[in-house]
């Protein structure tokens, strides 16, 4: 049987493991207790009571991060004369036309090149 160090056992002494908390009682719960010396993280098990074998019950969604995934959007335009003037003004990180067609082929991309980052 695995022992869990001394504080782990100090943390479950103060709450009852069987007891089942509200959301919000939980997250204040886990926020007194963490102590680690580490950014601690918390897992949500979720019973939602659908069958997944019937297509209209099905769960989908997406979710905006508050900070985001960490990627910076890079913008490339393959343009020329006055619609490669509006493309670098709209603010493209790179415009060009035959030229940056040939540094594509040639193995330019996101590896090769120092992106500013945008604000």
């Amino acid at each position: 049987m695995q022992q869990h160090g001394k504080r782990m056992r100090a943390l479950l002494t103060n709450f009852d493991r069987e007891q089942q908390f509200a959301p919000s009682e939980a997250v204040a719960l886990v926020k007194k207790h963490a102590n680690a010396k580490f950014n601690e993280t918390v897992e949500a098990h979720i019973r939602l009571g659908i069958d997944p074998k019937k297509s209209d019950q099905t769960v989908r969604g997406t979710v905006l991060l508050p900070h985001g995934t960490g990627q910076t959007v890079r913008v490339i335009a393959f343009a020329k004369g006055d619609k490669a003037k509006e493309a670098r003004e709209a603010g493209a990180d790179e415009v060009g036309d035959q030229d940056l067609i040939d540094r594509v082929k040639g193995g330019f991309g996101p590896s090769t090149l120092r992106w500013r980052r945008r604000t």
